[in-house]
């Protein structure tokens, strides 16, 4: 059996390691040239000692969190599917672990001795977790950063430099770099600036945004393609907005039909936080209620969730997870979309023209129409009749 993609072989452990979502077409390694690169580099360096707590943020799949599965672990990530991940690999490598798994929007507790950060896509994302760490480290606190050098822009080293301290950098390996912050700044007072708070003056909105909010300061084109399309959006007692972001598909829907009840669903934690915020904000919304409270909800595309007999989702799905492009995300939005849907409920897709999801629709629910398209989007519509 070739177990070259699911092989981790480290000076700490070997490891079977699979990504989520599993299946056909999703054959990439659940761990990258980076996290190879830090794991050796602790290895060299004696690192982790005894005792020691460590605190791994945007681990991935769950690769440093399993190969360091002997000692105390905070994994800090934004990701629910990361944390799904690390705990189906660390069950699947029968691991004994110390590991509490930690969402973005909550901090994390106490002085931890080792800090090792996979560089997260997102600039603002990082620059929110350096300024919330400055509150979790001492002077000994050894801060390692790894990625891979085609995503290290000269703008992540500055914000080592700008909130924690004094950073250098380890030559490239496999395509592969390491950043070395000091502490020294710890102690500067600085608050985070995020959530971001602005305007959509274009749709009478004030939307409160976290650092990891995909089109944080402005309306995203597909969004606003969607929205002029609500005049043709079919009635609705219970609708999902799938992959929700800061909410504002779900909340518009709910500004026009009243009555219906509206579902917020995303991986990203501070996206399910970020939508909360602006469905209460009275500014948007004057019919909400108590129980809508929980409608809010963290998940793998809906495998968390336990909705059913739904009459429409809507859904601008992702077309890559992390630095990695594919539709494996997409596939399973439209899988579970097709089992949610009550007989006759519609599912409304917003994405790419070049993307091709209507070839996807028609496989699994026999049809699929346009609603509209223009030069760059597409907006389709799969009826659940079977």
């Amino acid at each position: 059996m070739d177990t070259t993609n699911t092989l981790l072989q480290s000076p700490f452990a070997e490891l079977k390691l699979h990504r989520i979502p599993r299946g056909q077409g999703n054959n990439l390694r659940a761990w990258d040239a980076a996290d190879e690169l830090i794991l050796q580099h602790l290895a060299e360096q004696q690192l982790p000692q005894d005792g020691n707590r460590l605190l791994i943020i945007n681990d991935s799949f769950g690769a440093l969190s399993c190969s360091l599965s002997n000692f105390s672990i905070t994994h800090w990530s934004d990701s629910l599917i990361s944390q799904l991940a690390c705990k189906e690999n660390i069950k699947s490598n029968q691991l004994t672990a110390d590991i509490n798994l930690l969402k973005s929007t909550s901090n994390p507790s106490g002085i931890y001795d080792l800090v090792l950060i996979k560089v997260p896509k997102t600039l603002a994302l990082l620059e929110h977790q350096l300024i919330t760490l400055k509150d979790h480290i001492s002077d000994n606190t050894v801060v390692i950063a790894g990625g891979m050098v085609k995503y290290l822009q000269k703008s992540y080293q500055q914000l080592f430099e700008q909130y924690l301290g004094t950073t250098t950098t380890s030559l490239a390996v496999k395509k592969a770099r390491l950043i070395f912050s000091g502490t020294e700044k710890k102690d500067q007072a600085m608050p985070s600036p995020y959530p971001l708070q602005n305007d959509y003056q274009e749709i009478d909105l004030q939307i409160s945004q976290h650092a990891n909010v995909f089109a944080k300061d402005k309306l995203d084109i597909g969004t606003r393609f969607m929205l002029q399309q609500y005049d043709k959006l079919p009635k609705a007692n219970q609708l999902v907005d799938l992959g929700c972001g800061n909410g504002i598909l779900g909340i518009m829907v709910k500004r026009q039909q009243p009555e219906c009840q509206v579902y917020f669903v995303d991986e990203s934690f501070m996206a399910v936080d970020s939508a909360k915020d602006n469905y209460f904000n009275p500014v948007n919304l004057d019919s909400q209620q108590e129980q809508d409270k929980d409608n809010f909800l963290p998940s793998n595309c809906l495998q968390q969730t336990t909705l059913a007999d739904i009459d429409l989702i809507l859904c601008n799905p992702p077309f890559h997870q992390s630095n990695t492009v594919g539709d494996q995300i997409a596939w399973q939005m439209f899988k579970q979309s097709h089992k949610a849907l009550k007989q006759g409920g519609k599912l409304w897709i917003v994405g790419n023209r070049h993307l091709s999801y209507h070839v996807k629709l028609k496989r699994l629910f026999g049809n699929c129409r346009t609603i509209a398209s223009n030069k760059k989007f597409v907006i389709l519509e799969a009826i659940h009749d079977s």
